[in-house]
């Protein structure tokens, strides 16, 4: 059933986390590049519509199940801000610097600085799958004003991990991959595949 997924994204990285972690279960991903699809719309205020939105985009359009993430960042003294908003939070052209100063200004003189990354998977079928396999990964942490680390993305280097005593930016890959909130989703992810597998 989950031979060959093709991921609702063109990101590069992306591509290369899932197809490694995918291939252990003998399941080939490709992008949807490979499949003339477009970029589709995400403007649904949460995480699950606008990944299924994604992954029944490309589904429809290769003919091949679909494999979508939506992710972000959420303040809980923002209102859970900037959320499914996170990569254009400093508005346009999307740009980390820009996301990470408009963070600064709204979080200066806040005393929870808590925060928490989001990660949703959704695997489809086909276009019309009506039980799309869903996964959700969540890893708190909290903001730290000063940048540390140049490993990472996004707000990777101001999201402080009290357990591990430093930012996103400082890990090691492989301990981010196992750490992060799409790790965690992927793990849950991987599951459900294998269970749908031996039904």
């Amino acid at each position: 059933m989950f031979d060959h997924i093709v991921l609702a994204s063109n990101n590069a990285g992306k591509l290369q986390e899932f197809s490694r972690l995918l291939g252990q279960q003998n399941i080939r991903i490709s992008p949807q590049s490979d499949f003339d699809v477009g970029e589709c719309p995400e403007p649904h205020p949460t995480f699950v519509e606008n990944a299924l939105a994604k992954a029944r985009h490309a589904a429809k359009i290769s003919g091949l199940p679909a494999l979508a993430d939506d992710s972000g960042i959420c303040f809980p003294s923002l209102n859970g801000a900037p959320g499914v908003l996170s990569a254009r939070f400093g508005g346009e052209p999307k740009s980390d610097a820009a996301n990470n100063a408009k963070a600064a200004s709204e979080l200066a003189g806040k005393t929870d600085l808590s925060a928490y990354y989001v990660c949703v998977l959704v695997l489809v079928r086909h276009e019309h799958d009506p039980q799309p396999l869903i996964a959700e990964g969540i890893w708190h942490g909290r903001w730290q004003a000063e940048a540390a680390g140049t490993g990472g993305f996004g707000y990777d280097p101001h999201f402080f991990l009290p357990d591990q005593g430093c930012t996103a930016a400082e890990l090691a890959p492989e301990q981010k991959n196992r750490l992060s909130h799409r790790g965690r989703a992927l793990a849950q992810l991987l599951a459900q595949i294998r269970t749908f597998h031996t039904r």
